[in-house]
């Protein structure tokens, strides 16, 4: 329905004797431009989400992010509403998944919980690592100035364990492989930032260069059993910029 050309979703909204009132089927609305969509059904839709763009809105910025774009495409289909189920720093690109109903939020969310969704990552890092594989476990807290932290106590903050894999070793950087255990707010950059490898371009946790312009993170794996019951797995490609990156 539209009242003098627009769409109207409420019943009980006031209608004046000269509105103009219009019945029909409105055009489907079009996919945000800004994302790159990988997957949608019934239940979810996965993106691929570029770099500088925030997952939610925050007190600074409410319209420009992922869910405002997708709830108001996702608004003009039948009986469906946008829900959050996991985010990415707005620095951050790669896959991300919403919900689009309660229920397949609560599976999905259930599923981040109980540590079962695979999540990989690939980062370009200054320096070379000395072990090609290994795992990193901390305790993470925010600080004052709401930058993720390793604790200085073991009662302090959360438990993180990041699992990471040498792909490249480069001139001056490297290429991980990062498997997330837990997925804290922050966890890969505070991880790296404190083994001495901070991510290319992370100059937020102490990188000193920045030869493409944005933090060298990708969230390049997404895996879990979908509210249909079968398990689904979604890969995004790594950035052609960090090629770039020696």
């Amino acid at each position: 329905m539209r009242v003098n050309g627009a769409v109207v979703r409420r019943g009980d909204g006031p209608v004046g004797v000269t509105d103009r009132v219009e019945l029909g089927t409105p055009p489907p609305p079009a996919f945000p431009a800004a994302l790159r969509r990988i997957f949608e059904d019934d239940d979810l839709v996965v993106i691929d989400k570029p770099p500088g763009l925030l997952t939610i809105g925050t007190e600074s910025e409410r319209e420009r992010t992922a869910y405002r774009m997708l709830a108001a495409y996702v608004a003009g289909q039948r009986d469906r509403r946008l829900f959050i189920v996991h985010r990415l720093d707005r620095e951050t690109s790669g896959l991300l998944v919403f919900a689009k109903s309660p229920a397949a939020k609560r599976a999905l969310q259930a599923q981040f919980e109980a540590r079962t969704v695979e999540r990989r990552y690939v980062a370009v890092v200054e320096g070379r690592l000395a072990q090609p594989s290994g795992v990193l476990k901390s305790r993470l807290r925010v600080d004052r100035s709401l930058r993720v932290r390793p604790a200085r106590r073991a009662s302090e903050g959360k438990e993180a364990i990041t699992t990471y894999r040498v792909l490249q070793v480069r001139d001056a950087a490297t290429l991980l492989e990062l498997a997330l255990t837990t997925g804290r707010r922050g966890q890969l950059r505070a991880q790296l930032a404190a083994l001495g490898h901070p991510i290319v371009g992370d100059e937020a946790y102490g990188s000193r260069s920045n030869p493409v312009r944005r933090v060298c993170l990708h969230a390049t794996r997404l895996a879990f059993i979908a509210p249909t019951g079968r398990r689904v797995a979604f890969e995004s490609p790594v950035p052609a910029a960090f090629a770039r990156v020696r």
